[in-house]
C-alpha cells in the first residue's frame, strides 16, 4: 500500500444516519457497479452505501452486505486508491455485529484487525476503560443500563466492550482475546502495536473527545500506509477523524438558504423511541404546525381510506401555509417474535412512503425522523439513487439535497434526523431553522 495513493473511506451504513458528522459527500441508496464507481471517482474522501440492514433480519443483512462487497470489488478494479472499509452502525451498540464485519472480512479481507469504535460525541456517547457510556440527563450511564440495551431485536447485557464482543460472537471471540486501546494508549504512540496486529484481531477503542480519535486515526492511517489492513465497526465520530474535512460550507443556523421558494415543509415521524416522542410533543406545541396522526392499527384493514385522508389533510394544510407533522400513533405494541415486529414495521414504513410520494410538490423542505424511516424516505419515498450531504442542521442531524433533475422534488433539502439524537427541543429547533 502506497502512502502517496489517495485514500477513499468506504462506509457500509446500516441506516442513513452515519453521515451525521461529515459533509460534501455522497449517500448511495443503490450499489450497482456503475454507481459505486462514480462514488469511488468522486472528489470527496468518503462515501456511504445505505444498506439499511438494521431494519432486516441477520440472514438478509448478510446477503445484502455480501452483495455490496462483491460489487465493490468489481468497482475498485483498475482504480488506484487505498480503500478504508467501515461498517458504520449505532453508537448505542444496536445492529448486526458480528454478522456484517464477518461478511466484509470474508469478501474484502484478509484484515489484520477489526476495531470497535462506538464513540459519537455529538450524541453524548463515549468510551472509557473499555466501557461504553451514554450521557442520560447529564449523567454518564453504561449503555447496558439504557433502553437501547433492551431492544427486542438487538438487545445486549454488557457495556464493557470485550464482554459485549464475547456475548455477540457467542463465545467465538473471548473477552480476554480482545485487544484494548485505553485512553492513555489512544492519546499516545501506538504505531508499533498497530503494526503487530494480525489475523483480524478484535480491538476496542476508548475515546472521550474528538481529539482522541483524530490522534488515533493518524496512527491508523500511518500503519495502513505501511501495508496494514484494518476494518472498522464504528459510529460516526471516527469518520470525522478519518475524513479530515474542513467546516461545512453553510452554518447550521443558515440552512434556511436551502429551503425551496420559502415554502413550508413537512416532518415525517416514524421513530418510536422515548426521545422522539418527547421531541414530537414539543414540536406539536409550536405555532404554525399541523398534526396529522397515522393510526397504525388502521393500515392493515383501511389502508386506502387512511392514505387518502392523510394526503387530503396535508394538501389543505400546506396550501394554508402550515408545516405538516405526520407521525405514527404512539401506542406501544407487543409482538410475539422478531419476524412479526419487522414485518409490521415494514408495513408501516411502506405506508409512510406512499405518504411521502403524495405530498405537495411545492414542499419547501422535508424532515425524516428515525433511522429506518430516513433510509426509506431516501431510497423509496424519494427514489434517490444518490444524494449529496450538505452538512448538519443540528449536531448529529444531516441535511441532504435531492438532485436538480428529481421528477417531483428537485433540490428539496431533506433532514436525516436519528430517533435517539438531540434534546427535547431539537426537532422544534430544526423546524424553526428551516422556517426562518
Amino acid at each position: 500500500m502506497d502512502a502517496m495513493t489517495p485514500t477513499k473511506i468506504i462506509v457500509l451504513d446500516d441506516d442513513p444516519t452515519g453521515s451525521q458528522t461529515v459533509h460534501s459527500c455522497k449517500l448511495l441508496t443503490r450499489w450497482d457497479v456503475s454507481t459505486l464507481r462514480e462514488a469511488l471517482l468522486d472528489a470527496s474522501p468518503l462515501f456511504f452505501v445505505l444498506t439499511n440492514t438494521r431494519g432486516m433480519d441477520a440472514a438478509r443483512a448478510a446477503t445484502v452486505t455480501r452483495e455490496v462487497c462483491h460489487n465493490l470489488k468489481l468497482a475498485l478494479d483498475g482504480i488506484d486508491l487505498n480503500p478504508i472499509f467501515v461498517s458504520r452502525s449505532d453508537s448505542t451498540l444496536r445492529g448486526h455485529y458480528p454478522v456484517e464485519t464477518d461478511v466484509m472480512a470474508e469478501e474484502l479481507g484478509p484484515f489484520d484487525a477489526h476495531f470497535l469504535t462506538p464513540a459519537f460525541f455529538e450524541g453524548g456517547r463515549f468510551t472509557r476503560d473499555s466501557i461504553h457510556y451514554l450521557v442520560v440527563n447529564g449523567t454518564p450511564t453504561p449503555v447496558a443500563d439504557t433502553e437501547f440495551a433492551r431492544d427486542s431485536v438487538f438487545g445486549y447485557r454488557h457495556s464493557y466492550l470485550p464482554d459485549y464482543v464475547e456475548e455477540k460472537t457467542a463465545g467465538r471471540i473471548k473477552a480476554g482475546e480482545v485487544e484494548r486501546f485505553l485512553l492513555d494508549d489512544v492519546r499516545g504512540d501506538v504505531l508499533d502495536r498497530l503494526m503487530a496486529l494480525h489475523g483480524n484481531r478484535c480491538c476496542v477503542v476508548d475515546a472521550e473527545t474528538q481529539a482522541d480519535l483524530n490522534h488515533f486515526a493518524e496512527q491508523l492511517q500511518a500503519a495502513a500506509a505501511q501495508g496494514k489492513r484494518f476494518l472498522f465497526r464504528s459510529a460516526a465520530s471516527l469518520l470525522t477523524a478519518l475524513a479530515k474535512l474542513p467546516p461545512q460550507p453553510v452554518a447550521a443556523e443558515a440552512m434556511h438558504a436551502y429551503v425551496r421558494n420559502n415554502q413550508p415543509g413537512a416532518v415525517i415521524v416514524g421513530s418510536h423511541v422515548k426521545k422522539t416522542t418527547a421531541q414530537l410533543e414539543k414540536l406539536l406545541a409550536e405555532p404554525g404546525v399541523l398534526a396529522i396522526e397515522v393510526e397504525v392499527d388502521r393500515i392493515a384493514g383501511e389502508r386506502a381510506a387512511l392514505l387518502a385522508s392523510v394526503l387530503e389533510q396535508a394538501e389543505l394544510a400546506h396550501a394554508a401555509g402550515a408545516t405538516l407533522v405526520i407521525y405514527t400513533s404512539r401506542v406501544e405494541r407487543q409482538f410475539p417474535d422478531q419476524a412479526t415486529r419487522l414485518t409490521f414495521g415494514e408495513a408501516v414504513s411502506a405506508f409512510l412512503m406512499d405518504v411521502v410520494r403524495g405530498l405537495p410538490t411545492t414542499l419547501g423542505f422535508l424532515i425524516s425522523k428515525g433511522g429506518i424511516t430516513s433510509n426509506d424516505v431516501l431510497s423509496d419515498g424519494l427514489a434517490l439513487r444518490a444524494a449529496s450531504v450538505l452538512g448538519q442542521i443540528l449536531p448529529g442531524c444531516s441535511v441532504v439535497r435531492c438532485p436538480a433533475d428529481h421528477p417531483r422534488y428537485p433540490n428539496l433539502p431533506v433532514v436525516i434526523f436519528p430517533g435517539n439524537v438531540g434534546d427535547d427541543d431539537a426537532l422544534a429547533t430544526a423546524v424553526r431553522r428551516l422556517s426562518a
